[in-house]
Parts: structure tokens; sequence; C-alpha cells
């Protein structure tokens, strides 16, 4: 039943967010066709609740900005002065409003990560894949993405084990706070969040598994 209930908050806050935001919406739109042009929406694929990837919106806030190679430049150098404002407002995720209507995401929740992330996980970690990805959640109001993997993930689990409806409140709350100062946006030293490598316990339990001895 709370879970129930926890769906149709997230459904009716969306729906509530999305009409109220609609000409927020439309400005945003706007700003990126003028200052980056087509597409208006990044999109990418994540990884949901069990590991089920499914496309996560975003408002675009960098350019296609390549090297000489070819290659696409670094995020630093690609992020426009009006991405990089649409960042430090989190504005750049209210698109993600409609991935919680279709039941993708929930407005409280640990942060969709990329899929390649999967295999890296620790046994820990992987219990973050337990509940709905969020749009906010209890590691975003601790530090962002300014924190390191490790205790971020350590926050993703201690809310997947503690989770209640009262704590989805106080986290909604407090990002509200959050946003309004501009924290946590970025890693240090860095524009975005650095790739997740993988942990050491991960690393360890991989390598104990490839050095099992077959069976006689």
């Amino acid at each position: 039943m709370p879970r129930a209930l926890k769906r149709a908050v997230d459904v009716a806050g969306a729906i509530g967010l999305l009409l109220l935001l609609l000409p927020l919406l439309i400005v945003i739109a706007t700003g990126i066709m003028l200052t980056m042009g087509r597409p208006v929406l990044f999109t990418q694929i994540r990884s949901g609740r069990r590991g089920v990837p499914f496309t996560l919106l975003k408002f675009r806030s960098m350019t296609e900005t390549v090297d000489a190679s070819g290659r696409l430049a670094p995020d630093s150098l690609r992020l426009t002065p009006f991405g990089r404002w649409l960042r430090t407002a989190s504005l750049d995720e209210l698109p993600q409003l409609w991935n919680v209507v279709t039941g993708e995401m929930s407005l409280v929740g640990p942060r969709p990560l990329l899929p390649q992330y999967l295999s890296r996980y620790s046994e820990f970690q992987r219990r973050r894949l337990h509940v709905v990805p969020g749009i906010t959640g209890w590691a975003q109001i601790h530090g962002r993405n300014a924190l390191a993997w490790e205790p971020r993930f350590e926050y993703d689990v201690w809310y997947v084990d503690h989770w209640s409806l009262t704590l989805d409140a106080r986290i909604l709350a407090r990002t509200l706070v959050c946003a309004a100062k501009g924290q946590g946006i970025s890693a240090e030293r860095h524009a975005t969040m650095p790739e997740f490598q993988g942990s050491l316990e991960a690393a360890l339990s991989t390598d104990l598994t490839v050095r099992q001895p077959s069976d006689p």
C-alpha cells in the first residue's frame, strides 16, 4: 500500500508540476534553440529498477563540438553559459517529470546511472537497483555530484533500507534548498560527474571468482 501511495504521489506531483511549469519549459526550450540549436532535449539510456534500461530525458546543456580527430570535445568545452545556468539551477532535469509520469522514474530515489556501470557494482551497491530511480534522492541532498562515488552509493543504499513517505517529503524539501543554492553541481575539477570505474570491493570479488579453481 505505501508503494502504491508513493506512485500516486509521483503521478499527481509530476503532472501538476508539468502543468504549472509549462511557461518555464517553453522559455527554456526557446533559450536552448537560440543558443545551441536543435535538438532541445538530450536523451540517454539509463538503468532503471532491477537494471531495466529506459530513455532518460534532460534539457540539452552542451553543444556537439568535436575535436580535430572528430571525437566529442571534453564536457568543459561543450558546456555553454546557458547550459551551465540550467545545471546550476537544476532546470535541465525538468523533462524527467515525464519519465515519472510513465513510471520509469520517481520523484525521489537513487539517480539512474549508465547501463555499463551495472557490471561494476559491488553486491552492496547493486541494492540501489531495488527501487525506482528518482529525479532527486538522499545522495543529491548530501552533496550531489560533488560526492565521490563510494559515499554516493552508501547514501543510495541507506535510502533503500530506510524509505518512507516522510523521508521522501524531507528529501523534496531539502532539494528545493540545494537547487536554490546551486550546491554540488559538479565533481571537483570536472564539468560533469566523472565516469564510475568500479569499486575495489567489486574488483576483488571479480578477481576471486576468476581465480577459483575448477572442479575436479
